[in-house]
């Protein structure tokens, strides 16, 4: 009975993982400028996709890896300044339809280029399963939760001691009285749209080797890393994570224990349930009035 309940688990966490990148990506960019940036899964499609490119170009892994990162990263600053940046004045809900015209885009050219094949991609270590407590556990499981760790504790670091990081969490605040202090919020804004694409690619690389990939798997991770953001709090870094995890689990749990059919009504019968209980989500700020 322990070991099916812990495979679960197992799958769930490293799911969840990725969904945590996901989630963070929108809540950078959210604090950022108050949008909901809906390109967001293409870019964890975008990482995957580019390390098989470059991996079946005949690089090694690393240098794959790396190239698979920092061209969506350069592509999410030049969105941000090509689109964005250009219609700042615009209202919110222009702004969010303007994303969903660069996901779409963003698959679009990819297929084109790439085809519509499932691809697969080799693991970072040892491709044989690691047996834990009756459990299996991809080889590349582990490596997932290494660098979701330390990626985590960067942020954390980077938030709290840097001056960058400093500046995005006073923009997020009060863009304007940032603004006062001399803060670029622009620079801000390209460099939260940077760090998101960032993310979702390394996302990307990390999961592909598990799940494989195609040109339209960034539609459905990009909605559950949107689930896991509202479920632990538009905004919050830590309800990100929180929330990735929890519908990685749960979407884990609900396949296993009820039907795979229902494996991705799980995230969405979830919002409905947090939302209701919590209406700005687990870790979100309760919202005063001034009177």
């Amino acid at each position: 009975m322990l070991a099916p309940f812990l495979q679960y688990l197992i799958s769930g966490i490293t799911v969840g993982m990725v969904y945590a990148f996901s989630a963070l990506g929108f809540s950078l960019i959210y604090n950022a400028s108050g949008v909901v940036n809906f390109a967001q899964g293409e870019f964890i499609m975008l990482g995957g996709m580019l390390a098989v490119f470059f991996s079946k170009a005949g690089l090694p892994f690393p240098a794959a890896a790396v190239l698979a990162i920092v061209i969506p990263t350069l592509l999410g600053m030049m969105i941000e300044r090509l689109t964005i940046a250009r219609a700042k004045n615009a209202e919110i809900l222009s702004l969010i339809i303007i994303t969903i015209g660069i996901s779409l885009v963003l698959r679009g050219l990819t297929q084109i280029f790439m085809g519509k094949a499932v691809h697969a991609l080799a693991p970072i270590s040892d491709s044989r399963p690691i047996h834990l407590a009756g459990a299996v556990m991809h080889s590349q499981s582990p490596w997932v939760l290494g660098f979701t760790v330390t990626v985590m504790a960067m942020l954390w670091y980077f938030f709290r001691h840097s001056l960058s990081g400093k500046k995005i969490l006073a923009t997020s605040c009060n863009r304007s009285a940032a603004q006062l202090m001399g803060i670029n919020t622009q620079w801000v804004m390209t460099f939260s749209y940077a760090m998101a694409a960032a993310l979702g690619s390394l996302a990307g690389v990390l999961i592909t080797p598990i799940t494989m990939t195609s040109y339209d798997v960034g539609i459905m991770l990009g909605l559950k890393g949107f689930i896991g953001a509202v479920v632990g709090g538009m905004g919050s870094g830590m309800g990100a994570i929180a929330g990735g995890l929890i519908v990685g689990i749960a979407e884990s749990l609900g396949a296993g224990y009820i039907s795979s059919a229902y494996k991705d009504a799980m995230a969405f019968l979830l919002i409905f349930v947090i939302l209701f209980l919590r209406p700005r989500g687990l870790f979100g700020a309760k919202a005063t009035d001034r009177v």
